[in-house]
């Protein structure tokens, strides 16, 4: 992890909604998913936030061997947005306590706010982490 990600570091991305990151897409072995509107699920928006926050701290990463995993999520999800509309979103690192990071999230539609709150993050190795996920794999047989 370099010196240079540090509290004020921001990102931007923006994604078209498809029709495939809907709330009947989320689980489609589940019924009540299957009978829900066909808008932005807040599950899809929950990675599409993820995703915002990795690219942001990507350039100041020793990628891939360090990489970052999400620990919280604190977020509403306020607006329903429709296939094809583009959302925005943003990311503001607020802290950073060793390893730990925390940021500061929005979403925006096009039309409205769709979404507010934090998001925290923690660096690992890569290769510890798969390591230990794959010893707990092999424990449970």
């Amino acid at each position: 992890m370099r010196d240079s990600l540090q509290p004020g570091l921001s990102g931007e991305f923006e994604f078209v909604v498809p029709p495939n990151k809907t709330v009947p897409n989320l689980y489609p072995e589940a019924p009540e998913f299957q009978a829900m509107p066909e808008v932005f699920a807040t599950g899809f928006l929950v990675g599409l936030i993820e995703w915002t926050c990795i690219q942001a701290m990507r350039p100041h990463l020793d990628w891939p061997s360090e990489q970052s995993v999400g620990t919280h999520v604190g977020l509403s999800h306020t607006a329903a947005t429709p296939p094809g509309f583009a959302v925005k979103v943003k990311v503001r690192l607020l802290e950073r306590e060793g390893k730990k990071l925390k940021f500061a999230v929005e979403a925006h539609d096009g039309v409205d706010l769709i979404c507010q709150g934090t998001h925290e993050r923690f660096v690992i190795d890569a290769a510890k982490f798969n390591a230990k996920t794959a010893r707990k794999a092999a424990e449970r047989g």
